[in-house]
């Protein structure tokens, strides 16, 4: 049994390790790239249960796709496959940011052929995992409005909590439209942790968010600074990574811990490297205290997330099993394919595509991705390729 256990978490280690080194796009591609990986090639889940994974991490606060990443390693390996699971998805991104901050502070890359290239797959990424999900998650009438009206929602009222605000409208929704349907058998989602331990993390999660703003007006040290600033960021935020960026100026600018051109640097490396954008506290850190400070603000920004979706995990789990939680559940669902969709075309399509060849490759993709079934890696690859190509010759 423990054999099989180590197996299970060297797995996951390897597949979120090369999920870390290929999802270029940020986090709505994250997710395009979770769902090809475990529910269409792996089959580690159902769509039902990715589904509600993802509208659990839409709820609370923190990367989306890093939360999505971690509950996926807990229930395929417990809490250790969770711990694996985040640091096979996060540690490249981290280590290229730190090298950024130490050794590429002065090169611009974001022009960048490959990097363009890289662009254009999270499009045909985006859009595979939008056609799949949209098939299963808004197969009828009722819920493909709501995944259209989220859809037109979104791209007409982007503010900070509109995304929120819009699945629990669509929550709302679904109970009232599924509300005599009769109750379907759930499969439970394999979560091995207790609700004791779900509690102590969400005491944690909050007492932190209390005491670490006084014992940083006690003590005065450099890391508890660090630590509470990004802790305070991860804590806070709704919407993903690019949300966070206003949050960390505000806390590492003013205060002198990084200037603002060092700061504006950064955030165009954290573009051009895969995984989460909320990696780019660890640039941050790195130019604050070197290694120790890029540990410092790495854990700070990511222990809200871990802590929150190790909190609700288990009470979600119980709560999508309820009869009037499925119908609202309906119309939670169908409105995260309706984000995902707003995602698709901004700023993920805006940002990629620039000409027609761009939009040429971006169709290619995603004819390899739907009809070839390659896998995503090499999806990366080839994309990157081709915008070397469009580069030099266009």
């Amino acid at each position: 049994m423990e054999k099989q256990k180590r197996g299970t978490l060297l797995e996951i280690l390897g597949v979120s390790t090369r999920l870390g080194f290929t999802s270029f796009g940020g986090p709505i591609a994250h997710l395009g790239y979770f769902h090809d990986e475990y529910v269409k090639r792996r089959k580690w889940f159902d769509e039902k249960a990715y589904a509600d994974l993802v509208a659990l991490s839409q709820f609370i606060p923190g990367p989306a796709s890093s939360q999505v990443g971690i509950g996926i390693g807990v229930m395929r390996g417990g809490l250790a496959g969770g711990i694996v699971s985040f640091l096979g998805f996060t540690l490249p991104s981290v280590i290229a940011l730190v090298l950024f901050a130490f050794l590429l502070q002065g090169f611009d890359i974001g022009n960048a052929g490959w990097i363009n290239g890289l662009k254009i797959v999270a499009v045909a990424v985006v859009a595979h995992a939008i056609l799949g999900m949209g098939q299963k998650l808004a197969p009828d009438r009722e819920r493909a409005t709501i995944a259209i009206g989220t859809l037109i929602l979104v791209l007409l009222w982007q503010t900070v909590y509109s995304q929120v605000a819009l699945i629990l409208l669509a929550a709302v929704i679904g109970l009232w439209l599924y509300r005599g349907t009769e109750k379907k058998y759930v499969e439970d989602m394999p979560i091995p942790l207790t609700y004791r331990f779900a509690s102590i993390c969400l005491g944690l999660f909050f007492g932190l968010l209390i005491l670490l703003p006084i014992l940083r007006q006690i003590f005065s040290f450099q890391w508890l600074v660090l630590f509470d600033s990004f802790y305070r960021a991860g804590a806070l935020v709704f919407g993903g990574g690019h949300v966070v960026l206003p949050l960390l100026e505000r806390e590492v600018v003013p205060a002198g811990l990084v200037g603002e051109e060092a700061f504006l640097a950064g955030y165009g490396a954290a573009q051009a490297v895969p995984g989460p954008l909320f990696t780019f506290a660890s640039y941050l850190g790195a130019i604050s205290d070197g290694w120790m400070g890029a540990m410092v603000a790495t854990a700070g920004i990511f222990l809200p997330a871990f802590l929150l979706i190790l909190g609700t995990l288990p009470f979600w789990n119980v709560l999508r099993q309820n009869r009037r939680i499925q119908g609202a559940l309906y119309g939670v669902n169908a409105a995260v394919v309706g984000i995902l969709a707003a995602a698709l075309y901004h700023p993920i399509f805006t940002t990629a595509i620039q000409s027609s060849v761009d939009f040429a490759l971006a169709i290619g993709l995603f004819g390899l991705l739907v009809f070839w079934k390659l896998p995503a890696w090499m999806i990366v690859i080839i994309g990157a390729a081709g915008g070397t190509m469009i580069q030099l010759m266009f």
